[in-house]
């Protein structure tokens, strides 16, 4: 089992990893969107939020040598269900593959984010 750990996406902000790579499986935590530079959640709303999610999360994928369109599943958690369409037009930019997906809403995320994505991609 290798860890990933990525310069370019938030450090972990408690006991995990940012990913953990098994065979040819890469297992990212979640990701919320902070800033990375500045650990900072990013100002704006769901669509600003959910960009920078994603933006970690490439980050996170990239230095485990995959891509989006390795991404066989995606937990995404919103804070509010009301946001999720919104939420879907960010998402659905590059997740062009479709992976398998879950969605749901909780009743609080850290830093009090309004969305975080996790992801299981596959290697060549």
């Amino acid at each position: 089992m290798k860890t990933i750990t990525s310069a370019n996406a938030p450090a972990a902000i408690g006991p995990y990893s940012q990913a953990k790579a098994f065979g040819n499986l890469i297992f990212t935590s979640g990701q919320i969107p902070l800033v990375p530079a500045t650990g900072e959640v990013v100002e704006g709303g769901i669509q600003e939020q959910t960009l920078q999610a994603i933006q970690n999360l490439e980050a996170v994928l990239k230095e485990g040598g995959v891509g989006f369109e390795q991404v066989i599943k995606t937990t995404c958690f919103l804070h509010d269900m009301a946001d999720f369409a919104a939420f879907n037009a960010v998402y659905e930019k590059f997740f062009v593959s479709k992976p398998a997906r879950s969605c749901v809403a909780v009743k609080a995320l850290p830093k009090g984010v309004l969305v975080e994505i996790e992801a299981i991609a596959a290697s060549a």
